[in-house]
């Protein structure tokens, strides 16, 4: 099938487009995907055309054949409000590239206080010294961020839920304070990916993915994406453009290939996702769960309104222990990994503490916290993985 001839004539489901959506079969000569360009320079064939810049593809840093097609089919995954959408090789860049695109020396910045450190970081050390201010902010402050503002506010930078503390801020009501002020929203959606959380269509104007995660789905790649409405998208564009942002041809093709099967493999990770939660929730040595899905978690209701589905990543706070003992558990584990990152289709654990940059809102959670990706593994077996690994802190 050409899902180039397709797509305008009949409305598809998220499932299907993401099957089909940048796929042209007669393009790609029968082959069902496209093929991976490796490619810098583009010949033109006279010199008019040369001068005129006259081509669908002009230098491989500006796109691809390979590039085109993912994006076709990260904007059908995005939604009707998706104007474009932009790659970088990681999710950092991807970020940066963003904040980069729509602030300037002398601008303000609201940000929220869950978010994932390296963008503190990069708020506090390169924005901080171009000169845009920076001000953080309880996630749970929902309308009350219209105080906060002030006439240089130029935008607001959230992620539903924090990928460490799992608040889940409410982005229906800062995105209207933001509009009615004239500042645009940008959000991180790694957690859930525009397939549980459009987030374009709730008043985002620009959704960041670390694509590295559940895109790419298998641990192999870097890689980053920004989709923007309408109204951003051109400020993006001329910011990838003017910034040399780019990714690699094998990246690209293996994000796609991770894209075609986002569905099946998310829906798994939410099946297995919560009942793992619910489960450890019924542990003696769990004192909570951070799982916005979960009925007890504080960001439930927002996350019910707003989100279709949740990923495999959460977190658990122990009842008190010391760190040696909860060390015994962790390096008793055969099944979870200890390593960063996730999206992938293994189970990854790491204990994490937010303490040290938290600076809107106090990190007590009232023991040692620990944070989950719950893979494509047995349940059963992850089970009995941490069962075992609690034997061992409490034997500790």
């Amino acid at each position: 099938m050409s899902s180039g001839d397709d797509e305008g004539t009949m409305p598809m489901k998220t499932e299907t487009a993401l099957v089909t959506a940048g796929r042209d079969t007669k393009a790609q000569k029968g082959f069902v995907n496209p093929p991976v360009v490796h490619g810098s320079t583009v010949l033109y064939p006279t010199a008019d055309d040369l001068h005129a810049h006259r081509g669908e593809f002009q230098y491989g840093r500006h796109g691809t054949p390979t590039t085109r097609a993912l994006q076709q089919a990260l904007m059908a995954l995005e939604g009707p409000q998706c104007a474009g959408v932009g790659i970088a090789p990681s999710g950092l860049a991807a970020i940066t590239t963003a904040l980069l695109a729509v602030l300037k020396a002398g601008d303000h910045i609201l940000v929220c206080d869950n978010v994932y450190r390296p963008s503190r970081n990069f708020c506090n050390g390169l924005l901080s010294r171009y000169g845009v201010e920076i001000t953080y902010f309880d996630s749970q402050i929902g309308a009350g961020i219209a105080d906060l503002f002030t006439p240089n506010t130029r935008a607001v930078l959230i992620e539903a839920p924090g990928s460490q503390s799992f608040e889940m801020p409410d982005v229906l009501a800062i995105a209207s304070a933001a509009h009615a002020r004239g500042a645009i929203v940008i959000d991180d959606n790694t957690w859930a990916t525009p397939l549980f959380h459009r987030s374009l269509e709730q008043g985002v104007d620009i959704s960041i993915q670390a694509a590295t995660k559940y895109i790419g789905g298998h641990s192999d790649i870097m890689f980053g994406t920004i989709s923007a409405n309408a109204k951003t998208w051109p400020a993006i564009s001329d910011a990838i453009r003017l910034l040399g942002v780019c990714a690699g041809p094998d990246d690209v093709f293996l994000a796609i290939r991770g894209l075609r099967t986002l569905a099946v493999r998310l829906a798994q990770h939410h099946r297995s996702g919560l009942e793992m939660a619910n489960w450890l929730a019924q542990r003696p040595e769990v004192l909570r769960v951070l799982h916005p899905a979960l009925e007890s978690d504080p960001g439930h209701a927002i996350w019910k309104r707003d989100f279709t589905g949740a990923s495999g990543l959460f977190g658990v706070v122990l009842k008190p222990a010391p760190k040696a003992s909860v060390d015994a558990l962790l390096n008793s584990l055969t099944l979870f990994g200890m390593g960063y990152s996730w999206g992938g289709f293994e189970s990854l654990i790491i204990p994490f503490d937010c303490t040290g940059y938290r600076t809107a809102t106090p990190w007590a959670p009232g023991g040692p916290t620990l944070r989950l990706h719950i893979g494509l593994e047995n349940v059963e077996d992850l089970k009995a993985d941490l069962v075992r690994g609690f034997e061992a802190m409490n034997a500790a």
